[in-house]
């Protein structure tokens, strides 16, 4: 009995210490890692905001029906979530996919193609401000509903929507730079502890903040960096990182029109050519600028997927700069010397796109190069093909060709004109002799000796006059006649190697083909079934994937193999020539004096 009510009174004291939590709840969210999830699943994973809104507005909705936390029918009645509401974890989903909804809705206006205009600025604005107000009450209730970890993320979550806000208005950089801090503080300790995947998240969240700041101490005045070094900030990738790099366009855009006022004129091959409109004035500024990085010091020190990506935004930065230059054509009207100017900036500008694109296939050229001798890449990836470097030296001697006509077609040339021309011309050679070598390649393995070893001797040749050419001008090309020797020696070997292939498959064609002959025979091959001739026993015509092809039974043989059959003994007449034949002169008709005048 003693025991019995010690027991009732122990299990009563339990229940008095867990009062507290049965009454007040702590919950628990992974804020990053679900923000995470949602984000890279639905739409952001390619920068895609609007996918995400439709994602979180059809999660509210199926919140909100799960909850039985309606807003009323017909009419919108608004019930506000306090911490009395808070029932269980659902409600503080709520509230965050509250502050998402607005926050992508923001960056869907932030990617307009033209940028937000005035009126879609202050809309932008505007869901920023609901985002952070959703944010500030998702942390004031995880601070009061949530473990400590929920609540040191929710308040990192609303320090990032704070500073995200007065980033977009340009103004209070130092309260923007304490809200980063504080963000960053945040996300530095809770690395630090958690599972492996919690320590990468937070790890990129921190890369995704750090540009954040040191723009906003820039700002400030605290750093010493330039505009135009903030473009290597903006290298890390990443939802946090978009509203960055809008600003810092935005900021570059900004820096190049007031250079561009001292950009008056573009030199091509001694002309120079004026430049009347702004915008074709920041288009070339813009370009130039990405050139220096492919060009400069550092040039060497550039992955080849990064100097492609730069390749892309010059193409982009002088296609806007022609489709400037030809809306003025089109408004320049009779006046025939400014369309003789615009009509000469058009073309200077064609080249530079031409020989920029020359570059990049070149560029093309050495990758695919590096690929050809190894079966499979690092990223497993299709094998490269000599018919694939074929391809593009194409595309070389088609934009070379291209360059070449563009200068030959004037009628009075410069000094730096013709000798541009016979550059083109000497280049042509060269990409012609690398052409026709990896032609003879994929001969080579397509087992046709023959046409191989012709490819090959004709591009040594060629390799042979395109090295001449370039050893007789007075600034040698080291880098383009190494090339060449290395071709030469590689077609003249390869050459060597398709001869003797081809005089030793010359050889074995004899005992091939009496090997092939001898394996003919005139009732068939032997190795294959035919149900006809097991009709007695069962066997299934199914193909058995354990068994070989040409085991595999069939229902008959088609077309019928050929079968021997007798034939008539072939007799020799050879008592012919002794046989005394009778004479038939008597029984032969004479012919009179008439029937001989007429022939008869």
């Amino acid at each position: 009995m003693g025991k019995d009510n010690e027991a009732t009174a122990m299990v009563v004291d339990g229940s008095k210490t867990n009062d507290s939590d049965q009454i007040n709840p702590r919950y628990s969210i992974k804020v990053l890692q679900l923000l995470k999830s949602a984000q890279m699943q639905h739409g952001l994973r390619h920068g895609d905001y609007t996918r995400y809104r439709r994602y979180c507005s059809a999660r509210l909705r199926r919140l909100y029906k799960s909850l039985k936390f309606t807003h009323g029918r017909g009419k919108y009645t608004r019930r506000a979530i306090t911490e009395a509401t808070v029932t269980e974890v659902r409600f503080l989903h709520v509230v965050l996919y509250c502050a998402e909804r607005a926050w992508s809705h923001a960056m869907e206006k932030r990617q307009l193609p033209d940028g937000p205009n005035a009126r879609q600025r202050i809309y932008l604005i505007g869901r920023l401000r609901k985002a952070v107000k959703w944010a500030n009450q998702f942390s004031r209730l995880c601070a009061v509903k949530g473990d400590s970890r929920t609540s040191l993320e929710a308040e990192a979550y609303a320090s990032y929507m704070n500073g995200t806000l007065l980033f977009e208005q340009d103004r209070n950089w130092d309260t923007a730079l304490k809200n980063f801090l504080s963000a960053r503080a945040v996300y530095e300790e809770l690395g630090k502890y958690g599972d492996l995947e919690n320590q990468v998240l937070c790890r990129e969240r921190l890369e995704e903040l750090e540009p954040s700041i040191r723009y906003c101490r820039h700002k400030i005045g605290e750093s010493n960096l330039k505009t135009s070094d903030l473009l290597q900030i903006g290298e890390v990738e990443g939802p946090a990182m978009d509203l960055f790099k809008a600003k810092l366009e935005a900021a570059m855009a900004e820096a190049r029109s007031q250079q561009a006022a001292s950009l008056t004129e573009f030199q091509w091959l001694g002309h120079k050519y004026p430049i009347p409109n702004a915008k074709t004035r920041v288009a070339i500024l813009k370009a130039q600028e990405l050139e220096k990085d492919l060009h400069g010091q550092d040039a060497n020190a550039l992955p080849a997927e990064k100097k492609l990506a730069v390749f892309d935004k010059i193409f982009t930065a002088y296609h806007e700069a022609r489709g400037y230059i030809r809306s003025d054509l089109t408004s320049a009207g009779n006046a025939e010397r400014v369309k003789d100017d615009l009509s000469g900036l058009h073309d200077a500008v064609t080249a530079v796109l031409g020989l920029r694109t020359t570059e990049r296939d070149r560029l093309l050229v050495t990758i695919a190069k590096s690929k050809l001798a190894k079966r499979r890449d690092d990223k497993n990836e299709k094998v490269t093909k000599p018919e694939e470097l074929v391809r593009l030296y194409d595309l070389l001697l088609e934009n070379t060709l291209a360059l070449s006509e563009l200068v030959s077609s004037r009628k009075e040339r410069t000094a730096e004109e013709v000798a541009f021309a016979e550059e083109c011309e000497r280049r042509r050679l060269a990409f012609r002799a690398e052409r026709c070598f990896f032609l003879a390649k994929s001969y080579s393995i397509a087992g046709k000796r023959a046409e191989a070893y012709a490819l090959f001797s004709h591009s040594q040749s060629l390799a042979k006059k395109a090295l001449k050419n370039y050893q007789d001008l007075n600034e040698k090309d080291e880098v383009m006649m190494k090339e060449l020797k290395s071709l030469y020696s590689e077609c003249r070997s390869s050459s060597c190697i398709e001869h003797a292939l081809g005089i030793m498959e010359e050889e074995k064609v004899p005992e091939n083909l009496s090997a092939r002959v001898s394996a003919l025979s005139l009732s068939g091959t032997t190795n294959l079934k035919f149900l006809v001739q097991n009709l007695d026993a069962y066997e299934s015509a199914l193909a058995d994937p354990n068994v070989k092809p040409a085991q595999h039974p069939r229902i008959e043989a088609f077309p019928p193999p050929f079968q021997s059959i007798a034939r008539n003994p072939i007799i020799r007449d050879l008592a012919y020539e002794y046989i005394d034949f009778p004479s038939l002169e008597t029984r032969m008709k004479k012919k009179g004096l008439i029937s001989r005048w007429w022939g008869k």
